[in-house]
């Protein structure tokens, strides 16, 4: 009965919760996709073009889309969600994004949404320059922070 009195009085004095503690985690998966980082290659957007390669388009976009989402959540600290949308996402990650690599997300979410939901190719170029940007526009960590 002690112990948990105690409780109820740490609860009500606002003590560390455990409801708060896993508010505060990330998530693992947006949606069905996974983006922890040690789900993805190391370089994403070389695996990806290996993809594209044998004619994996979706997977492709998934694997950018993923690595995207990863970079967003654990390298930037943008909040995103399991359930947040892909216009949530870009919403979210606005205000830590340079403007150059805010368009290069907008532009791989459209491409994204246009294979895995259009169910249309994207065009070649426009596919190779996701893979190439990839890294440079979203780098693993945010530009300044403490590696």
């Amino acid at each position: 009965l002690l112990i948990w009195v105690l409780l109820r009085v740490r609860d009500w004095l606002g003590g560390p919760s455990s409801a708060a503690s896993l508010a505060a985690l990330p998530p693992t998966h947006v949606g069905s996709l996974d983006i922890r980082p040690e789900s993805l290659p190391a370089d994403i957007g070389a695996a990806a073009r290996a993809l594209l390669g044998r004619g994996e388009e979706r997977a492709a976009l998934s694997l950018l889309y993923r690595g995207a989402l990863s970079r967003l959540v654990h390298g930037h600290g943008v909040p995103i969600r399991a359930a947040s949308t892909e216009s949530e996402c870009l919403s979210l990650s606005a205000p830590r994004l340079k403007p150059a690599s805010r368009a290069f997300l907008a532009q791989l979410v459209a491409g994204w949404q246009t294979v895995a939901y259009a169910g249309r190719h994207l065009a070649p170029e426009s596919a190779e320059a996701l893979c190439q940007g990839f890294d440079e526009q979203l780098p693993a960590a945010a530009p300044g922070a403490a590696a």
